[in-house]
């Protein structure tokens, strides 16, 4: 396994759409998805998609353990806000609830920042798991957000993109003051 280079915020990869894994089961893929892992545990992420490391591939990696949710989610968001390391090979995502709640992203592709997204509260995903398996899935909550956070990727969308206030796009150093002006 190798740590791969994560692709930053300006680069063209991060901006064009992501091709389906036509054999999901193909050892290239494997490795592929091995390497994501340990650079996403290494970068200290909570996702990681393929074009985040260079590759145009509809592929992501993702946990949302307890200790990464935002301490500013509340009520329903909290709802869920758990989900094992997961592999999802060409995933989709459909929208349970027109219901949005905001909250706090980061990126491994723009380090350093936060901002403050609007995203759909309660989704379904569904895509194949590392070994061909179809993986499908409710989530809320963080969950739910880390979800979203990476499929944008797979359509070379950045978090920023969905902000509707820059003025909440922050350094990571400075979230303390802007939780306490809140």
């Amino acid at each position: 396994m190798a740590i791969l280079k994560i692709a930053r915020m300006g680069h063209p990869v991060l901006t064009l759409p992501a091709r389906a894994v036509s054999d999901p089961k193909a050892p290239e893929i494997r490795r592929l998805i091995n390497d994501m892992v340990e650079t996403m545990v290494d970068a200290n992420g909570a996702g990681l998609a393929a074009p985040q490391v260079h590759v145009p591939l509809r592929v992501v990696v993702f946990q949302a353990p307890d200790d990464r949710a935002s301490p500013d989610l509340a009520g329903d968001e909290r709802f869920d806000h758990t989900a094992p390391l997961t592999v999802l090979i060409n995933p989709e995502i459909e929208i349970l609830t027109p219901e949005k709640e905001g909250g706090w992203e980061g990126c491994l592709s723009v380090p350093g920042l936060r901002g403050w997204v609007e995203r759909p509260a309660h989704i379904r995903y569904r895509g194949l798991g590392i070994d061909g398996e179809k993986i499908e899935r409710v989530a809320r909550g963080f969950h739910a957000r880390v979800v979203q956070h990476e499929y944008d990727h797979l359509d070379g969308r950045l978090y920023t993109s969905r902000m509707s206030d820059l003025s909440r796009l922050i350094f990571e150093s400075e979230i303390r003051h802007f939780e306490v002006a809140s």
